[in-house]
């Protein structure tokens, strides 16, 4: 039994590139068009036609009606040759006494397929030099005799085939434009999913990192505590263990978010606590004192002023520099300052380092003691919060050991744009 399927619309379909494009008639095919020609040419010449004017009257006025049947395949490589002939031959049967309509329609289907090959321009140029040359042949065959008016006929159909032949091209050129757009706008689509879901990658990494990191560090230097010191001081052990256990109901509390976050419809709201930010910034320095990392911080300027994007960069970036110098730093302490200007917010974290450790090469770059291993993925994803908010940043050797320098813009200022709420995502 098959399942009938129903879809929304615009839902579940898929995308075709030719979607939304115009579609043309079937064509006939080319030769198709030269020997209906040839036969309604040959045909005006053999079979009565109007009065004694329209036929040929000497074998070489039969020769002329007839040659341009021969001509005509090769006006698509030709045309403005074809049509400078088919001019030429529409005059000798004038000075004949002859007014073939098949000469005529050769020469407008050169005249069209002249102005599909050219530009506007070259083709109304062509097209008014072929008319006069059709009213000037025709007022040189009538000389010594009447000016037989049908002329202008003949010679206003050369210029109606220029018209439709220009409209031709116009509409070709119209349908190629909008194929290209058509083709360039599903590149582009696909082009702005993949970098869209680069960055949605990127961010559940640093959202996933800044979840774990610290408190994983925190887990690991207090399980090392706990072993060491089992026999000799349980108390201490126990202190460990206790602070182990924290760590981890708060490291799967903060997953537990993410994972709410990931797992909510584009369209619905979401149960997950809000980004942290600076207002939490006293339970994290606390937090890192419960791990042995003691942290001293000086703030210059009210910071309850700073709100938005810049808030959460500016806790993330004490957050990875605090839990680098925990896990790489010397004598278990930390400076954090934080300098609150009318334009910007001043971030510098520094700690103490044992010797002497290259600003290029300082393992405090990384999240792992070895910078080739890692990649540096902690301070990598830092630099891409700061960017999101337009932000720099320095990292590197300094008097005080090890220093991240981090500069923020406000975003609480009016002239400066209205605050960013959330994650700069």
């Amino acid at each position: 039994m098959q399942e009938s399927r129903s879809t929304a619309p615009g839902q579940g379909r898929p995308h075709s590139p030719m979607a939304g494009r115009p579609r043309t008639l079937p064509r006939a095919p080319s030769w198709v068009v030269d020997v209906l020609a040839a036969l309604f040419i040959v045909g005006v010449a053999v079979m009565p036609f109007g009065g004694d004017e329209f036929r040929p009257s000497t074998p070489f006025a039969f020769a002329m009606v007839l040659a341009p049947a021969a001509l005509l395949p090769f006006r698509r490589r030709y045309p403005v040759t074809v049509l400078v002939a088919t001019l030429v031959i529409y005059g000798a049967t004038a000075l004949t006494g002859t007014l073939s309509p098949g000469v005529v329609l050769a020469a407008a289907m050169a005249m069209f397929s002249v102005a599909t090959q050219s530009t506007r321009r070259r083709a109304a140029l062509t097209a008014a030099l072929a008319v006069l040359g059709v009213a000037l042949l025709s007022l040189f065959a009538a000389l010594g005799s009447v000016f037989d008016p049908r002329a202008i006929q003949f010679a206003v159909t050369i210029a109606f085939a220029a018209a439709a032949g220009d409209a031709t091209r116009s509409r070709r050129e119209y349908i190629v434009a909008i194929t290209e757009r058509a083709e360039r706008a599903e590149q582009t689509r696909e082009s702005e999913a993949r970098r869209r879901v680069t960055e949605e990658r990127l961010r559940i990494a640093r959202d996933l990192h800044d979840a774990v990191a610290h408190q994983i560090s925190v887990i690991s230097l207090n399980a090392g505590v706990a072993s060491s010191t089992l026999r000799t001081r349980p108390e201490r052990a126990e202190d460990a263990l206790l602070t182990i256990r924290g760590a981890a109901r708060s490291v799967l509390a903060e997953i537990g978010d993410l994972l709410t976050v990931l797992r909510a419809d584009d369209t619905g709201d979401t149960s997950a606590a809000p980004q942290p930010g600076l207002e939490r910034l006293d339970a994290l320095v606390e937090s890192f004192g419960e791990a042995g990392l003691h942290v001293k911080v000086r703030a210059e300027g009210e910071l309850q002023q700073v709100t938005g994007a810049t808030s959460l960069v500016a806790y993330r970036v004490i957050q990875e520099s605090l839990t680098n110098a925990h896990k790489h730093g010397a004598e278990n302490r930390a400076h954090v300052l934080l300098a609150l200007t009318e334009t910007e917010l001043r971030v510098i974290v520094t700690n103490p380092v044992s010797g002497p450790v290259a600003a290029a090469d300082s393992p405090l770059a990384t999240d792992e003691p070895d910078a080739r291993a890692s990649g540096g993925l902690g301070l990598l994803g830092l630099r891409e919060r700061v960017a999101s908010v337009r932000g720099t940043v320095t990292t590197g050797t300094a008097a005080g050991g090890y220093r991240v320098a981090v500069t923020l813009p406000r975003q609480d200022r009016p002239h400066l744009g209205a605050a960013t709420h959330g994650d700069p995502r």
